[in-house]
C-alpha cells in the first residue's frame, strides 16, 4: 500500500512537501513516481525516482521547482514543491512500477489514494 500525505492550501509562490509511505509488505519496484490530476484533465507525470540505482526525472512544467527524493530505510518518497503556481493545483498521487517507462501512468501498478494540493490566493 502507498499512503500519500502533505497536501493543502498554499498561496502562489509558497511551498509544500508531499510524502508517500510504502507499507504492507515488500514488492519489487524500479521507479516510484508522482502524478497529478486536475479536474477534467488526464493524469499527468510530475516526477519519478529510481528506487535502487538513484536518478530522478521531472516533467518540464515542474523542473527547477520540484524535487523528488527518497529514504530507502523509511520506504518513503518525498516531493518538495517550491514556487507553487495556481496551475499546480491538482490531486497528487504516488505510484510504483517495475517498468522502465517511468513517465507513463499506464505502467504503474500500485497507486496511493492521492492528496489535494490547492494553490490560490
Amino acid at each position: 500500500q502507498l499512503q500519500a500525505s502533505g497536501g493543502g492550501l498554499v498561496q502562489p509562490g509558497g511551498s509544500l512537501r508531499l510524502s508517500c509511505a510504502v507499507s504492507g509488505g515488500s514488492f519489487m519496484r524500479n521507479y516510484m513516481g508522482w502524478f497529478r490530476q486536475a479536474p477534467e484533465r488526464e493524469r499527468e507525470f510530475v516526477a519519478a525516482i529510481r528506487w535502487n540505482a538513484g536518478g530522478s526525472f521531472y516533467a518540464d512544467s515542474v523542473k527547477g521547482r520540484f524535487t523528488i527524493s527518497k529514504n530507502n530505510a523509511l520506504n518513503t518518497v518525498f516531493l518538495q514543491m517550491n514556487s507553487l503556481k495556481p496551475e499546480d493545483t491538482a490531486i497528487y498521487f504516488c505510484a510504483t512500477t517495475r517498468s522502465i517507462y517511468y513517465s507513463s501512468p499506464t505502467y504503474y501498478s500500485t497507486w496511493g489514494q492521492g492528496t489535494q494540493v490547492t494553490v490560490s490566493s
